[in-house]
This record gives structure tokens, sequence and C-alpha cells, in this order.
């Protein structure tokens, strides 16, 4: 492996096979095939998971970029059924006031084609969830260490996230109950993290339904410049 000092700092050198246009052509049609069969799944099957699946695929999301490389981002592993139980009560409670209060007639008509509510057992049947914190800032030796780009660097995370989720076999629901500040006092986690994303992950149910709905197509998402 080859180093050079760049401004005074070690880098090493880089390189991945080389593929033909038809290798690149290939492989990317492929991927696209691939993540095109995920789908955001609310009915889980309760069979257990490999712990070192989990570990790995929260690894995958770990190796995202993030703002000078200062990873802000903190993912909590919960299989304990007590705290899933207090999560699930403490989410419903914020959902169903978002339901009957908080939410405008056009968000809940938006929602409708795809079967939510309030009411959300999925946080005690799955067998896992993953609760994704950001960090506003790092602690070293007790001092604060500036992170930068944190809502965009932990996003980027949870996209790995979920596409190694998808790649494990496996399936999830993106689930934001607003407020969520119930899952650092839960979860006893410090000021510094404030919660941005819980997902269950586990095996689809036996019988499992899905809305029929569809993404929107290439030339609706794309600008050619």
């Amino acid at each position: 492996m080859e180093k050079k000092l760049i401004n005074g700092h070690l880098h090493i050198s880089y390189r991945r096979p080389k593929y033909s246009d038809q290798e690149s052509q290939t492989a990317a049609k492929n991927y696209f095939e691939f993540m095109n069969q995920r789908r955001t799944v609310r009915e889980f099957d309760s069979r257990n998971i490999p712990l070192d699946v989990m570990e790995n695929i929260i690894r995958t999301a770990g190796t995202a970029p993030s703002g000078a490389h200062k990873q802000p981002w903190t993912f909590c592993l919960i299989s304990d059924p007590e705290m899933k139980k207090q999560i699930r009560i403490a989410a419903e409670e914020e959902e169903k006031i978002s339901y009957t209060s908080r939410m405008p007639e056009s968000w809940k008509d938006d929602l409708a084609p795809l079967g939510t509510d309030w009411e959300k057992p999925f946080l005690e049947i799955a067998p896992y969830l993953i609760v994704v914190f950001k960090q506003s800032y790092g602690m070293q030796d007790g001092e604060k260490v500036q992170h930068y780009y944190v809502n965009e660097s932990v996003g980027i995370a949870c996209g790995f996230l979920i596409a190694a989720i998808h790649q494990a076999g496996l399936v999830t629901v993106t689930h934001t109950p607003s407020p969520m500040n119930f899952l650092s006092d839960i979860l006893q986690r410090p000021k510094h993290e404030k919660p941005f994303l819980l997902l269950p992950v586990g095996y689809p149910a036996k019988e499992t339904y899905v809305p029929d709905i569809e993404r929107k197509q290439l030339e609706e998402i794309l600008i050619r410049y």
C-alpha cells in the first residue's frame, strides 16, 4: 500500500477494479432492479435475526461520508422486549395526538393510501429496533468538538442503513414520531445526541401486504444538462 503526506497528513493509495462500460452498465442495472424490490413493510415476523447480521448492517451505515469525517451518528440497537414496549407506548402516545390534532386533513388524506394510523404494533413485534441519533456536536475529553453538515451526514448514513437492511433480506419502515424526545429519555442518551430516525427491522410476516403504489419514473426525477 502506497502512502503519501498531503498537507502534513498521511494519505494511502486507493484503487478500485476497472470495469468495462458493459460491466458498469450491468452492475448499475442489476443494483437498480434489486433496490427497486425494496418496499416499506409494517407487518413483521417475530423470528430472531443473528446479532452479527445487525452489527454488519450498522457497520455498513458507518461507512457513509460525513462532513469533515466527523461521523456524527450513534446507532442504538434494541432487542430487549421491555424497552421495545416502552418505546411503543411512548410513540403511540405522540402518534395519537398527531393523528387527532396535529396533522391537517390534507396530510391524513395523503397517508390514507398507505394504510397508516397511530397504532404501531411493529415496534414490539420486530425483533430489533434501530434508533439513529444525530450528534449536534462531539465530546472528547470533556470538551465540545464541532460537527459539520450533521443532518446531511446522518441522512446519508440512514440511506446506507436502509440499503444494507434490504441487502440482508430484511425489511423495515422509517418511523418518525414527532416529537421524538422520549427516545432520548428511554435510551438515556446524552444531551448532544438528538433522535433522528427509528427503524424496526426484521423479516416480513408470512402474509404481508404493501400499498399498490408506484415510484416516479426516471423522466420525472431526472433533468439532464
